[in-house]
Order: structure tokens, then C-alpha cells, then sequence
């Protein structure tokens, strides 16, 4: 992202004209009913002709959730945006809006646990196929094309392994075989990723992460144009109800404001640290794509201006060691969520199908600390395992 484009993206964030209907308050109000009234009949059938459009009801439509929309769907470069109560509820309404029964969804097998879930699993219940491939190989994303294929799902980087997938070859997949495609941009943010300028139909964030910020507040969202996001709320947002409720969109709209701020410190800290384990001795990989040593980083560089600071490593440590390591760490906190101001941790086996697969995989989310204690940090707890 060029210096104007992330300086652009702060003022859509932060700026919000003189607002009169609220007395001039720089923060507006949270609308914390469930439903509006009107002083006419004629005004209530009026509205219940744009239920999604007007506030009557604030499972469908409610003045401090459509504001985050608005500043979403700008920051992304979409038309619409809509929030869910979840970044789960935003993926299983955004995947339910472009499938139907007999269909067949190609999906990238290092998705988030629970959408891989969805797809593989539940979905199967109503007669829709779903076929994992390595997203990294071109050859094996157009081999599972079929005739019924109505859906591409893309997360680009990934974020247990951060493979780099490239996004408009597989778009042209997609067309060519008039197929959609979602992509989760949550590591990336639309602060170094634009998914829809590369031809993606649909983004999805979980907002929970980067863009709430403050570990407080739960929340998804789905982008795109307005073609496919109308029959997606008035279907799967209206008919499922996972909305988003005003107080959630209240905090997440506040950590909304600082994003592109975080995300250029989440940037330097996540590469000195990243750059600052790769050099360690214990470890045997580093899975960062800001790195110029991963192997898709000039692709990464391409397709993303600047990177996230959740990535990990490998090391031929066994598991259960690796454990009581991240137990040693003092400001790394265990934990599975990530894009709050805390520093993360987490150990896991690295799978059997993968290369490596006797190592142990350490996933790291660098907060707002400062790079040096973590540094420190992580120094004495390999000393004690070393010792």
C-alpha cells in the first residue's frame, strides 16, 4: 500500500463530518433498541417496503451497525458491506448466499479450522460437495473444477502455515468457469490487502481480530458488490439472524479508528521478531510471508503491501516441550483468538501430510508491547529449555 492509499485509509476511519442530529457529538450514539416507531401508518408501510434500507427492526437494520457497514465497505473498495454476529456467522451466510443443493465448492485445505468444518462437514447435509486442494498449486485448483462448481474459497496468507495463494489466477479460474469466489482477508486487512480490486466476489473478515483490536468484542462481515450482497441480507442475514448487536458494533466501529495506525506498528514488530527467531538456532523454519526467505514472498509482496503480525515456526523440539516452553514465556499469553494488544502463543503437531511432520509447529501473534522484552522474552525461555 502506498503512503496516500494507507494515509487515506486512516481519515475514511477516523473522520466523521459535524454531525447535527446528534447535538454535534464526535462519537455517535449507540442505538441500543430493538425496534423504531413512526408518527404515520403511511410512514410504517413505507418502511416495511425497505425493511433492509430503513430502521424498523434492529434484527434487520439498525443506525449504529449500518454506520461500521458504511466505513467497512469504503475502506475495502466494496459497495456493501453487512456485519454478523460472528466471523463464522459471516462465512457460513456468505458461502449459503452463492451454493445450492448439488453443488460443488472447491476450497483451500489450510482454511480456518471451523469453515473447513462447515464446508466439509455440514454442508454435506444438504448435497453440497466440497473438494480441498493445495491453493499454492494452479494445476490442482483447476483439476478439481467440475461442472457444478459454483464456489472457490480462498485465505490468503493462511494462518497456521501463511502460504500466499495467488489471488487473480485463481479468480480467472473462477470466471472462467463461472464460479464465485470468497476470500477471508482478516490477517491482511483491507490496510494491505484489496481482494476486491484482484476480482474476488466476496471478502470476509472476522472483525474480532485486527479491526476491533481490543480483545473485547466478537463480530464478522461480508463485502462486495451490491448485486450479491442484496440477496444475501434479505436471505442468510434476515432468514439466519446473526446480526450484530449495537454495542458489539460500538466497540469494534472504536477499534475500527485506529486501524491502519496498529497495522503499520503490527507490521514493524511482527518482522523484527519474525526476523529476530529466524536467526535462532532451535528454530528450523519460519512461516512469515514478510520474509524475504519464504518462498512465495515475492508473491506476497505483489498481491499485499505489508503484512500482519500472527505468523509461526517450526522446530525439531518435541511437542510437550515446546508446551512447557510457552508456559516459561511471561508476555506471551496462550491463548487461540489474535489482533488484540496482547502477545499470543500457541503449540501444535505439525500434520502427517505436511513436510516436516515430525516437528513442532509454534504460532506466535505479536502484540503492542515493546519488540524488546519479547525478545527477551523469548530468550529465557529457550535458555530454559536449552538448560
Amino acid at each position: 500500500m502506498t503512503l496516500n492509499r494507507l494515509t487515506g485509509a486512516q481519515t475514511i476511519v477516523a473522520h466523521d463530518p459535524h454531525d447535527e442530529q446528534h447535538h454535534g457529538a464526535v462519537t455517535k450514539p449507540i442505538y441500543q433498541n430493538s425496534l423504531f416507531t413512526f408518527d404515520s401508518y403511511d410512514r410504517f408501510l413505507e418502511a416495511l417496503q425497505d425493511e433492509i434500507g430503513t430502521s424498523v427492526y434492529s434484527r434487520g437494520t439498525n443506525p449504529t451497525v449500518t454506520e461500521l457497514e458504511h466505513r467497512l465497505a469504503k475502506l475495502e473498495g466494496g459497495e456493501q458491506a453487512r456485519c454478523f454476529a460472528s466471523g463464522m456467522a459471516s462465512i457460513s451466510a456468505a458461502i449459503l448466499s452463492v451454493v445450492r443443493a448439488g453443488d460443488h465448492i472447491v476450497c483451500i485445505n489450510e482454511a480456518y479450522g471451523p469453515a473447513v468444518q462447515f464446508m466439509g462437514n455440514y454442508l454435506t447435509k444438504f448435497d453440497i460437495e466440497t473438494t480441498f486442494v493445495d491453493g499454492k498449486d494452479l494445476g490442482a485448483v483447476e483439476a478439481a473444477m467440475r461442472e457444478n462448481t459454483r464456489l472457490i474459497y480462498l485465505e490468503s496468507p493462511t494462518s497456521l502455515f501463511f502460504s500466499i495463494l495467488d489471488i487473480p489466477a485463481i479468480v480467472g479460474i473462477a470466471k472462467r468457469a463461472n464460479a464465485r469466489t470468497i476470500i477471508d482477508n482478516t490477517w491482511a486487512t483491507p490496510c494491505y490487502q484489496r481482494p476486491l480490486e484482484m476480482g474476488v466476489d466476496l471478502v470476509v473478515h472476522s472483525l474480532t481480530k485486527y479491526v476491533s483490536g481490543h480483545s473485547d468484542a466478537i463480530g464478522g462481515t461480508v463485502i462486495g458488490r451490491s448485486e450479491l450482497m442484496k440477496p444475501l441480507i434479505k436471505g442468510e442475514f434476515m432468514l439466519l439472524g446473526g446480526i450484530m448487536t449495537p454495542a458489539n458494533a460500538n466497540l469494534i466501529m472504536r477499534g475500527l479508528r485506529t486501524l491502519p495506525l496498529r497495522m503499520e506498528k503490527y507490521h514493524r514488530q511482527g518482522l523484527e521478531v519474525a526476523a529476530w527467531l529466524e536467526k535462532h538456532p532451535l528454530v528450523a523454519k519460519m512461516n512469515h510471508p514478510g520474509l524475504p526467505s519464504h518462498p512465495q514472498h515475492e508473491l506476497a509482496t505483489k498481491q499485499m503491501s505489508g503484512s500482519g503480525s500472527l505468523f509461526s515456526f517450526e522446530t525439531d523440539i518435541p511437542l510437550e516441550t515446546m508446551r512447557r516452553w510457552a508456559e516459561r514465556l511471561r508476555y506471551f499469553r496462550i491463548g487461540v483468538s489474535w489482533g488484540g494488544y496482547e502477545s499470543l502463543v500457541t503449540v501444535h503437531p505439525v500434520p502427517t501430510n505436511r513436510p516436516g511432520s515430525a516437528r513442532t509447529l509454534v504460532r506466535l501473534y505479536i502484540g503492542l508491547e515493546s519488540t524488546d522484552e519479547l525478545i527477551q522474552d523469548l530468550v529465557q525461555a529457550f535458555e530454559g529449555i536449552e538448560a
